[in-house]
Protein backbone atom coordinates (compact mmCIF):
# COMPACT_ATOMS: atom_id res chain seq x y z
CA UNK A 1 0.00 0.00 0.00
CA UNK A 2 1.44 3.51 -1.11
CA UNK A 3 -1.45 5.92 -0.99
CA UNK A 4 -0.95 9.27 -1.44
CA UNK A 5 -1.40 11.68 1.65
CA UNK A 6 -2.07 15.59 1.56
CA UNK A 7 -2.28 18.30 4.05
CA UNK A 8 -6.16 19.25 4.71
CA UNK A 9 -5.67 21.74 7.83
CA UNK A 10 -3.38 23.60 9.40
CA UNK A 11 -3.36 25.35 13.09
CA UNK A 12 -0.18 27.46 14.05
CA UNK A 13 0.69 29.38 17.40
CA UNK A 14 4.00 31.44 16.48
CA UNK A 15 5.69 34.60 17.18
CA UNK A 16 4.18 36.46 14.54
CA UNK A 17 0.74 35.36 16.97
CA UNK A 18 -1.89 32.69 17.38
CA UNK A 19 -3.65 31.06 14.15
CA UNK A 20 -2.10 30.16 10.60
CA UNK A 21 -2.99 33.33 9.09
CA UNK A 22 -0.87 35.09 11.70
CA UNK A 23 1.74 33.42 10.24
CA UNK A 24 1.06 34.13 6.44
CA UNK A 25 0.68 37.47 7.45
CA UNK A 26 4.32 37.65 9.04
CA UNK A 27 5.71 35.65 5.83
CA UNK A 28 4.53 38.56 3.70
CA UNK A 29 5.55 41.68 5.48
CA UNK A 30 8.99 41.31 5.76
CA UNK A 31 9.65 42.43 9.39
CA UNK A 32 10.67 40.01 11.73
CA UNK A 33 8.42 38.80 14.53
CA UNK A 34 11.21 38.49 17.06
CA UNK A 35 11.20 41.58 19.96
CA UNK A 36 12.27 41.61 23.73
CA UNK A 37 10.95 38.74 25.42
CA UNK A 38 7.74 39.86 27.69
CA UNK A 39 7.44 36.34 29.99
CA UNK A 40 10.81 36.61 31.97
CA UNK A 41 12.95 38.68 33.90
CA UNK A 42 15.17 41.11 31.77
CA UNK A 43 17.78 42.21 34.23
CA UNK A 44 18.87 38.77 34.23
CA UNK A 45 19.39 37.83 30.87
CA UNK A 46 22.18 38.68 28.89
CA UNK A 47 20.62 38.34 25.99
CA UNK A 48 16.80 39.75 25.75
CA UNK A 49 14.76 39.05 22.68
CA UNK A 50 13.01 35.63 21.49
CA UNK A 51 9.95 34.53 19.44
CA UNK A 52 7.68 34.95 21.89
CA UNK A 53 4.33 33.87 20.92
CA UNK A 54 2.42 37.27 20.20
CA UNK A 55 -1.16 38.13 21.73
CA UNK A 56 -1.75 34.93 23.69
CA UNK A 57 -3.82 34.76 26.79
CA UNK A 58 -4.50 31.32 28.00
CA UNK A 59 -7.63 32.56 30.15
CA UNK A 60 -9.01 32.99 26.09
CA UNK A 61 -8.60 29.36 25.43
CA UNK A 62 -8.92 27.39 28.67
CA UNK A 63 -10.86 27.16 31.96
CA UNK A 64 -9.03 28.21 34.65
CA UNK A 65 -9.30 24.53 36.27
CA UNK A 66 -8.34 22.71 32.94
CA UNK A 67 -4.96 25.05 33.31
CA UNK A 68 -3.96 23.85 35.88
CA UNK A 69 -3.67 20.34 34.06
CA UNK A 70 -1.92 22.21 31.36
CA UNK A 71 2.17 23.02 31.15
CA UNK A 72 2.63 26.04 28.00
CA UNK A 73 3.27 23.72 25.32
CA UNK A 74 0.53 21.48 25.47
CA UNK A 75 -1.74 24.78 25.85
CA UNK A 76 0.08 25.56 22.34
CA UNK A 77 -0.40 21.81 21.01
CA UNK A 78 -4.08 22.22 22.33
CA UNK A 79 -4.98 25.28 20.41
CA UNK A 80 -3.13 24.66 17.08
CA UNK A 81 -4.77 21.14 17.41
CA UNK A 82 -8.14 22.87 17.71
CA UNK A 83 -7.56 25.38 14.72
CA UNK A 84 -5.61 22.44 12.40
CA UNK A 85 -9.22 20.59 13.19
CA UNK A 86 -11.23 23.12 11.91
CA UNK A 87 -9.35 23.98 9.39
CA UNK A 88 -9.57 20.92 7.58
CA UNK A 89 -13.58 20.53 8.47
CA UNK A 90 -13.07 17.32 10.82
CA UNK A 91 -15.01 16.19 13.89
CA UNK A 92 -13.45 13.09 15.20
CA UNK A 93 -14.97 13.14 18.54
CA UNK A 94 -18.14 9.98 19.05
CA UNK A 95 -17.28 9.12 15.54
CA UNK A 96 -15.90 5.65 13.60
CA UNK A 97 -13.08 8.13 12.46
CA UNK A 98 -11.50 8.49 15.90
CA UNK A 99 -9.68 5.02 16.43
CA UNK A 100 -8.37 5.61 12.67
CA UNK A 101 -7.00 8.69 13.28
CA UNK A 102 -3.63 8.95 14.99
CA UNK A 103 -1.75 11.80 16.71
CA UNK A 104 1.84 12.27 16.46
CA UNK A 105 3.47 15.44 18.15
CA UNK A 106 7.05 16.46 18.51
CA UNK A 107 8.76 18.58 21.74
CA UNK A 108 12.56 19.18 22.16
CA UNK A 109 12.28 19.38 26.10
CA UNK A 110 8.48 19.19 26.83
CA UNK A 111 7.15 20.84 30.12
CA UNK A 112 9.57 23.38 31.08
CA UNK A 113 7.70 26.04 32.91
CA UNK A 114 6.56 23.17 34.92
CA UNK A 115 9.91 21.98 35.55
CA UNK A 116 11.40 25.60 36.14
CA UNK A 117 8.71 26.34 38.84
CA UNK A 118 8.81 23.09 40.91
CA UNK A 119 12.46 23.62 40.89
CA UNK A 120 12.30 27.03 42.19
CA UNK A 121 9.47 25.79 44.86
CA UNK A 122 11.96 23.32 45.88
CA UNK A 123 15.35 24.81 45.74
CA UNK A 124 14.59 28.70 45.32
CA UNK A 125 11.51 29.06 48.19
CA UNK A 126 12.57 25.36 50.32
CA UNK A 127 9.68 24.05 50.03
CA UNK A 128 9.75 20.33 50.41
CA UNK A 129 5.79 20.12 48.88
CA UNK A 130 5.96 20.44 44.71
CA UNK A 131 2.62 20.43 42.68
CA UNK A 132 0.94 16.80 42.48
CA UNK A 133 0.37 17.20 38.88
CA UNK A 134 3.94 18.34 37.86
CA UNK A 135 4.57 14.55 36.56
CA UNK A 136 1.68 14.73 34.34
CA UNK A 137 2.34 18.63 33.18
CA UNK A 138 5.88 18.63 32.64
CA UNK A 139 5.93 14.53 30.55
CA UNK A 140 7.07 14.98 26.62
CA UNK A 141 3.79 13.09 26.24
CA UNK A 142 1.68 15.29 27.93
CA UNK A 143 0.82 17.17 25.07
CA UNK A 144 -0.08 14.67 22.76
CA UNK A 145 -2.41 13.04 25.29
CA UNK A 146 -4.46 16.69 25.93
CA UNK A 147 -4.74 16.79 21.82
CA UNK A 148 -6.29 13.43 21.88
CA UNK A 149 -8.98 14.17 24.60
CA UNK A 150 -9.60 17.33 23.16
CA UNK A 151 -10.37 16.10 20.45
CA UNK A 152 -11.86 12.97 21.04
CA UNK A 153 -8.77 10.87 18.86
CA UNK A 154 -8.20 6.80 19.79
CA UNK A 155 -6.12 5.47 17.69
CA UNK A 156 -2.35 5.22 17.65
CA UNK A 157 -0.66 8.26 19.91
CA UNK A 158 2.94 9.00 20.71
CA UNK A 159 4.89 11.62 21.52
CA UNK A 160 8.69 12.13 19.40
CA UNK A 161 11.55 13.69 21.18
CA UNK A 162 15.01 14.30 18.51
CA UNK A 163 16.27 17.84 19.95
CA UNK A 164 15.23 20.50 16.98
CA UNK A 165 14.21 17.67 14.33
CA UNK A 166 11.43 16.33 16.97
CA UNK A 167 8.71 17.77 14.73
CA UNK A 168 9.68 16.59 11.38
CA UNK A 169 10.45 12.98 12.69
CA UNK A 170 6.80 13.01 13.94
CA UNK A 171 5.11 14.23 11.08
CA UNK A 172 7.49 11.59 9.25
CA UNK A 173 6.43 9.28 11.12
CA UNK A 174 2.67 9.65 10.71
CA UNK A 175 3.06 10.55 6.89
CA UNK A 176 4.40 6.69 6.79
CA UNK A 177 1.81 5.67 8.91
CA UNK A 178 -0.92 6.97 6.78
CA UNK A 179 0.42 6.15 2.91
CA UNK A 180 0.80 2.35 4.19
CA UNK A 181 -2.69 2.11 5.89
CA UNK A 182 -1.86 2.22 9.70
CA UNK A 183 -3.86 5.15 10.19
CA UNK A 184 -6.69 7.22 7.63
CA UNK A 185 -6.10 10.49 8.85
CA UNK A 186 -3.28 12.26 11.51
CA UNK A 187 -2.92 14.75 13.54
CA UNK A 188 0.75 16.13 13.65
CA UNK A 189 3.26 18.23 14.12
CA UNK A 190 5.16 19.75 16.82
CA UNK A 191 4.90 22.23 20.01
CA UNK A 192 7.73 23.94 22.50
CA UNK A 193 7.63 26.49 25.31
CA UNK A 194 10.55 26.93 26.88
CA UNK A 195 10.89 30.27 27.84
CA UNK A 196 11.83 30.02 31.50
CA UNK A 197 14.65 31.29 33.33
CA UNK A 198 17.03 28.18 33.91
CA UNK A 199 16.11 27.14 30.29
CA UNK A 200 17.19 30.59 28.86
CA UNK A 201 20.16 30.44 30.90
CA UNK A 202 21.56 27.39 30.07
CA UNK A 203 21.33 28.37 26.37
CA UNK A 204 22.69 31.63 26.91
CA UNK A 205 25.69 29.61 28.46
CA UNK A 206 26.36 27.86 25.18
CA UNK A 207 27.10 30.93 23.24
CA UNK A 208 24.95 30.19 20.55
CA UNK A 209 22.33 33.30 20.81
CA UNK A 210 22.43 36.21 18.99
CA UNK A 211 21.42 39.47 21.19
CA UNK A 212 19.53 41.54 18.13
CA UNK A 213 18.44 39.13 15.46
CA UNK A 214 18.51 36.00 13.27
CA UNK A 215 20.37 36.73 10.37
CA UNK A 216 20.59 32.97 8.87
CA UNK A 217 23.63 32.83 6.11
CA UNK A 218 24.56 36.34 6.08
CA UNK A 219 27.33 38.13 7.05
CA UNK A 220 27.33 39.73 10.29
CA UNK A 221 25.27 36.56 11.79
CA UNK A 222 25.60 36.05 15.08
CA UNK A 223 23.83 33.11 15.98
CA UNK A 224 20.52 31.85 17.09
CA UNK A 225 17.25 33.03 18.27
CA UNK A 226 15.29 31.09 20.61
CA UNK A 227 11.65 30.88 19.85
CA UNK A 228 8.39 29.01 21.08
CA UNK A 229 4.98 27.78 19.56
CA UNK A 230 3.16 24.72 17.96
CA UNK A 231 2.13 23.94 14.54
CA UNK A 232 -0.55 21.02 13.39
CA UNK A 233 -1.34 19.52 10.43
CA UNK A 234 -4.05 17.13 9.67
CA UNK A 235 -2.73 14.66 6.73
CA UNK A 236 -4.95 11.95 5.27
CA UNK A 237 -5.06 10.35 2.06
CA UNK A 238 -5.54 12.28 -1.20
CA UNK A 239 -8.68 10.19 -2.21
CA UNK A 240 -10.13 10.74 1.29
CA UNK A 241 -9.87 14.65 1.28
CA UNK A 242 -10.77 15.01 -2.18
CA UNK A 243 -14.24 12.36 -1.85
CA UNK A 244 -15.33 15.33 0.67
CA UNK A 245 -14.33 18.35 -1.11
CA UNK A 246 -11.48 19.31 1.15
CA UNK A 247 -9.13 21.74 1.02
CA UNK A 248 -5.39 20.87 0.42
CA UNK A 249 -2.71 22.88 1.26
CA UNK A 250 0.12 20.50 -0.49
CA UNK A 251 0.71 16.83 -0.57
CA UNK A 252 3.27 15.12 1.71
CA UNK A 253 5.56 12.87 -0.94
CA UNK A 254 8.87 11.91 1.22
CA UNK A 255 10.64 11.50 4.00
CA UNK A 256 14.22 11.06 4.83
CA UNK A 257 16.66 10.75 8.19
CA UNK A 258 19.67 10.17 9.55
CA UNK A 259 22.31 10.80 12.16
CA UNK A 260 25.83 12.24 11.75
CA UNK A 261 27.31 9.83 14.26
CA UNK A 262 29.85 12.71 15.07
CA UNK A 263 29.41 15.36 17.79
CA UNK A 264 26.99 16.21 20.02
CA UNK A 265 26.26 19.92 18.81
CA UNK A 266 28.65 20.64 15.67
CA UNK A 267 26.57 19.36 12.64
CA UNK A 268 27.83 17.19 9.67
CA UNK A 269 27.35 18.14 6.12
CA UNK A 270 27.21 14.42 4.89
CA UNK A 271 25.18 13.63 7.16
CA UNK A 272 22.24 16.32 6.43
CA UNK A 273 23.13 15.36 2.97
CA UNK A 274 22.15 11.72 3.30
CA UNK A 275 18.40 12.94 4.99
CA UNK A 276 18.34 14.91 1.93
CA UNK A 277 18.69 12.38 -0.18
CA UNK A 278 16.56 10.29 1.53
CA UNK A 279 13.78 12.31 1.46
CA UNK A 280 14.01 12.58 -2.54
CA UNK A 281 14.54 9.12 -3.12
CA UNK A 282 11.37 8.11 -0.79
CA UNK A 283 9.39 10.64 -2.49
CA UNK A 284 10.98 9.29 -6.33
CA UNK A 285 11.84 13.33 -7.08
CA UNK A 286 14.84 13.94 -8.86
CA UNK A 287 17.13 16.90 -7.07
CA UNK A 288 16.10 18.70 -10.76
CA UNK A 289 12.34 19.02 -9.14
CA UNK A 290 12.74 20.80 -6.05
CA UNK A 291 12.46 24.35 -6.55
CA UNK A 292 12.58 26.03 -2.85
CA UNK A 293 14.27 24.29 0.33
CA UNK A 294 12.76 26.16 3.96
CA UNK A 295 16.47 25.40 5.40
CA UNK A 296 17.00 24.89 8.90
CA UNK A 297 18.85 28.36 8.84
CA UNK A 298 19.94 28.54 12.75
CA UNK A 299 22.21 31.60 11.88
CA UNK A 300 24.82 30.41 13.83
CA UNK A 301 28.53 29.94 11.88
CA UNK A 302 28.46 25.97 11.66
CA UNK A 303 24.67 25.25 10.82
CA UNK A 304 24.62 27.60 8.15
CA UNK A 305 27.85 26.54 6.85
CA UNK A 306 27.51 23.21 7.14
CA UNK A 307 23.90 23.10 5.62
CA UNK A 308 24.95 24.94 2.40
CA UNK A 309 27.34 22.49 1.76
CA UNK A 310 24.86 19.86 2.24
CA UNK A 311 23.10 21.44 0.12
CA UNK A 312 25.42 21.82 -2.80
CA UNK A 313 26.50 18.17 -2.72
CA UNK A 314 23.43 16.51 -3.08
CA UNK A 315 22.02 19.28 -5.67
CA UNK A 316 25.62 19.75 -7.47
CA UNK A 317 24.42 22.27 -10.56
CA UNK A 318 20.82 22.51 -9.55
CA UNK A 319 21.65 24.18 -6.04
CA UNK A 320 22.62 27.15 -8.33
CA UNK A 321 19.20 27.66 -9.46
CA UNK A 322 17.32 26.51 -5.89
CA UNK A 323 15.69 29.18 -3.43
CA UNK A 324 16.71 28.93 0.00
CA UNK A 325 15.42 30.69 2.99
CA UNK A 326 14.97 30.58 6.74
CA UNK A 327 11.87 31.65 8.24
CA UNK A 328 13.68 31.22 12.11
CA UNK A 329 14.68 35.12 10.46
CA UNK A 330 10.91 35.63 11.38
CA UNK A 331 9.49 33.03 14.08
CA UNK A 332 13.24 32.51 16.13
CA UNK A 333 13.86 28.71 16.35
CA UNK A 334 11.16 26.92 18.53
CA UNK A 335 13.22 24.05 18.80
CA UNK A 336 11.14 20.82 18.56
CA UNK A 337 8.37 22.55 17.44
CA UNK A 338 10.39 24.71 14.45
CA UNK A 339 9.85 21.77 11.92
CA UNK A 340 6.33 21.83 12.75
CA UNK A 341 6.09 25.55 11.95
CA UNK A 342 8.05 25.33 8.60
CA UNK A 343 5.89 22.99 7.15
CA UNK A 344 3.13 24.99 7.67
CA UNK A 345 5.35 28.06 6.37
CA UNK A 346 6.35 25.48 3.12
CA UNK A 347 2.38 24.17 2.48
CA UNK A 348 1.64 27.97 2.62
CA UNK A 349 4.65 28.25 -0.16
CA UNK A 350 2.99 25.85 -2.42
CA UNK A 351 -0.70 26.38 -2.08
CA UNK A 352 0.42 30.72 -2.59
CA UNK A 353 3.34 30.70 -5.02
CA UNK A 354 5.13 32.57 -2.60
CA UNK A 355 8.41 32.04 -1.24
CA UNK A 356 9.40 33.87 1.90
CA UNK A 357 12.72 35.97 2.30
CA UNK A 358 15.45 35.23 4.88
CA UNK A 359 14.96 38.38 6.73
CA UNK A 360 17.84 40.30 7.85
CA UNK A 361 20.44 39.38 5.62
CA UNK A 362 23.64 42.26 5.37
CA UNK A 363 25.37 40.40 2.12
CA UNK A 364 26.61 36.99 1.15
CA UNK A 365 28.68 35.07 3.43
CA UNK A 366 31.21 33.26 1.11
CA UNK A 367 30.93 30.05 2.70
CA UNK A 368 27.30 30.31 2.14
CA UNK A 369 26.48 31.33 -1.68
CA UNK A 370 22.95 29.77 -2.42
CA UNK A 371 19.95 31.74 -3.61
CA UNK A 372 18.74 33.08 0.16
CA UNK A 373 15.59 34.80 -0.78
CA UNK A 374 17.38 37.94 1.47
CA UNK A 375 15.10 40.07 3.03
CA UNK A 376 12.30 40.02 0.23
CA UNK A 377 9.99 37.16 -0.76
CA UNK A 378 8.79 36.33 -4.27
CA UNK A 379 5.68 35.78 -5.83
CA UNK A 380 6.56 31.96 -7.64
CA UNK A 381 5.48 28.93 -7.96
CA UNK A 382 7.38 25.77 -7.53
CA UNK A 383 6.75 22.02 -8.25
CA UNK A 384 8.01 20.70 -5.35
CA UNK A 385 9.98 21.95 -1.60
CA UNK A 386 12.14 20.41 1.02
CA UNK A 387 11.59 21.17 4.53
CA UNK A 388 14.70 20.64 6.66
CA UNK A 389 15.08 20.28 10.30
CA UNK A 390 19.19 18.90 11.53
CA UNK A 391 19.35 18.95 15.03
CA UNK A 392 21.75 18.76 18.13
CA UNK A 393 23.21 15.33 18.27
CA UNK A 394 23.26 14.84 14.46
CA UNK A 395 19.52 13.95 14.19
CA UNK A 396 18.48 14.84 11.07
CA UNK A 397 14.92 14.82 9.10
CA UNK A 398 13.81 16.27 5.65
CA UNK A 399 10.27 16.04 4.34
CA UNK A 400 9.14 16.67 0.56
CA UNK A 401 6.37 18.30 -0.31
CA UNK A 402 4.41 19.46 -4.00
CA UNK A 403 1.46 21.46 -4.83
CA UNK A 404 -1.11 19.96 -5.47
Amino acid sequence: MNRRVVISGLGVMSACGVGLDALRRGLRNGRTAIREVEILPLDRLLVKVGGQVSGYDPAEHFHPKRLQLLDRFSQFAVVAAREAAADADIVFKDTPLAEETAVALGTGVGGKTTDDEAFLRLYGDGNPKVNPLTIPRLMTSAATSHVTMELGVTGPAFAVTSACASATHAIGHAFWMVRHGQAEVALTGGSEACFTLGTWKAWEAMRVMAPDVCRPFSQGRRGMVLGEGAAVAVIETLERAQARGAKIWAEIVGFGMSADAGHIVEPCAQGAARALRGALRDAGLAPEQIGYINAHGTGTNSNDVSETRAIRQVFGGHAERLAVSSTKSLHGHALGASGAIELAATALSLKEGYLPPTLNYLGPDPACDLDYIPNEGRETEVEAALSSSFAFGGLNAVLALKRV
